[in-house]
This record gives C-alpha cells, structure tokens and sequence, in this order.
C-alpha cells in the first residue's frame, strides 16, 4: 500500500513539475517577444516596399556611384540614420573613398554605441552598398534587389537596434553601420572603410580614440536579399542563405537557426551557395566583407542569392516579395542581437 501510494505522490510531484516547466517556458518566450515588440513594429511589409521603391525610383536614377542619384540615395540613408538617433562620425554622415578610376565614392556611416561595462572595446560593423549601375545611355537600372534591399535592411536594422537598446536591452559592442559606395567600382567604398581603420583616421565618436582592427569582432554585410527566384528547396520561396567561410557547423549557423525557431520565423536557412563548396567561395568574395576577410576579420554574409533579374532594367521593387523580405530582416536583427 505504501509503495503504491509512494508511486503515486512521485507522479503527481512530476505532473506539477512539468506544470511549472511548461508556465516558466510559456513566461520566458512571452518575455523575449515582449521585449523585441517595439523594435519590430518599426517595420512592415508596406513600409519596406515604400522605401525600396523610392531607391529603386528615377529620382536615385539607379544610384551610380559618383552620380546625383547616388547622393540622393547617400542622402536617404543618412536621413534614415539620424532619425533612428544615430551618431555621426565627425561633422558629417558622409566618407569619402576614391575608386580606381578617380571617382568620388561617398560611404555613410552612423554609429550606435554600446551600454555593457566591457562595449568600449569591442565593436561590430553591419554594411550593405547602396550604389548600382544607375542609368547607362538611355537604360536605367533600378537595382530593387540589387542592392536597395540590403540598404532597406540597414536602415531598418538601424532602427530596430537603436530601439532595444532605448528600451534596457544591453550591448555588448558598439555598432558602426555603413551604406557602402563604389560596389559597382572594385568595392571602393568598402576598401575606403578599410583604409580608414587601417590607418586610424575612424575615430570612436564617443571616446574620440582611433578604433583598430583588434577591436572588430564582426563585419555583417547585407546584398541581394529580396528576391525569392533561387530557393533552396522546390516549393519553399521563404529561405535565406547566411555564409560565414566556415565548413561544417559553426556558433554563427547555430545561432540563426536557434533564433529561426525561437522567434517563430520559419525561414528555409542554407548556409552555402546551392550545395556547390567551390561557387560558395566565390560568392563569399563577390561582397563588400571580402576586404575584412582578407584581414582576417570575421565576416557574414546575408543574401537571397543571384537571380536572372539583377543588372537588369526590370530589377524593381514589384519582382520582390516584402512578406518574406520582411521576415529575413527580423530575423537578422534577432540573430545581431544575440551577436551583441
């Protein structure tokens, strides 16, 4: 009788236990969403379409570097960066970094700085280059995924991560976020950046001291993330593909795919070029990380891969589908938190 009772109060002890595990769970996911609320109600899917629209517009001209369209888009984005109450670097939003052939590059660059007890040291850089073809003869070039996406991504970024850390969250880096210029130019914006740091002319605008190239924990860059034309898998347009120059496992794959389930995204993650090692190596290097790479800087790179549309002139806003497009930001920003 003992025995049988005894049976009795374990089960029962085990069934309030799992009681409180499934409560404490249920608490600490409402507690992340809660957290995170604010930030992503920043962004919608109409929100994201308005503004790839306007950099996929006439008025950017298909954003040449060196061209009027491209201040105007240099522009936008620094309008983006201070409404998201970033920081300047010096007097102005605007770097300046000359390609090859003489052209004036103009790289936006804002800064959010961190808050934890140890961020002095440490500092992440998420860039994507906002420059396209622009207009050659009588085409224009509107470049909607290439490469206006990844700067809506930026800009957005900027907001989302500026507002969690308004709110409490702790970061344990600051965060340099940079519009590069020159992509279409041997990457000159993103080795003029580079030149900057290597040199110490990027100065902490908090500190005033030189930031080193010891200090950079990570470079995030952002290109061709719009479309859904090269899925993973048949059936599955809402994927995204993360490349990290890793093989096999690694913390960074790991983490997105804990924050894909953790955050109920849902996204279709691969994290190589279609299967092929030898054309994910060289799709790792056609980006603006490749200079931070060949420094020994690690580096990933979000994209919904190469499509028939870009460099095309019906690269627009409308071959896009925002619904998904909006997902890969929100999941990049839980993944860059976690990063942090």
């Amino acid at each position: 009788m003992q025995t049988k009772n005894r049976k009795k109060y374990i089960f029962q002890f085990f069934l309030v236990l799992s009681g409180l595990l499934v409560h404490c769970f249920a608490d600490a996911q409402n507690s992340r969403m809660a957290l995170h609320k604010p930030a992503r109600n920043l962004i919608w899917p109409e929100k994201i379409e308005m503004e790839v629209s306007f950099l996929s517009d006439t008025i950017c001209a298909g954003r040449g570097a060196g061209t009027r369209g491209g201040v105007e888009a240099a522009a936008w984005i620094a309008r983006k960066f201070d409404k998201a109450g970033l920081m300047k670097f010096g007097d102005t939003w605007s770097k300046t970094a000359i390609s090859s052939n003489g052209t004036a590059c103009h790289n936006v660059i804002g800064f959010l700085p961190g808050n934890s007890k140890d961020h002095r040291n440490s500092y992440i850089i998420i860039g994507a280059h906002f420059d396209h073809l622009g207009t050659i003869g009588e085409k224009f070039y509107p470049g909607a995924d290439a490469n206006a996406s990844g700067v809506v991504a930026l800009t957005s970024l900027a907001e989302m991560l500026s507002m969690t850390r308004s709110i409490g969250k702790t970061y344990g880096s600051n965060i340099i976020f940079v519009g590069f210029d020159g992509y279409e130019m041997d990457m000159a914006g993103s080795y003029g950046l580079w030149n900057m740091i290597s040199e110490g002319r990027l100065t902490d605008p908090v500190s005033g001291k030189a930031i080193t190239r010891s200090q950079i924990g990570l470079m995030i860059n952002i290109d061709l993330i719009g479309s859904t034309l090269s899925p993973l898998n048949e059936g599955r347009e809402d994927y995204l593909i993360m490349l990290d120059g890793k093989s096999g496992r690694s913390a960074y794959r790991d983490m997105l795919n804990s924050c894909n389930s953790m955050y109920e995204i849902g996204l279709d993650l691969g994290f190589s070029y279609y299967g092929s090692e030898n054309f994910t190596k060289l799709f790792y290097r056609l980006s603006d990380q490749r200079v931070f790479v060949d420094n020994r800087i690690p580096a990933v790179m979000f994209t919904s891969g190469i499509t028939m549309n870009n460099n095309k002139t019906w690269d627009k806003a409308s071959t896009l589908n925002m619904e998904i497009l909006h997902k890969r930001i929100n999941l990049i920003y839980h993944w860059t938190i976690m990063m942090l």
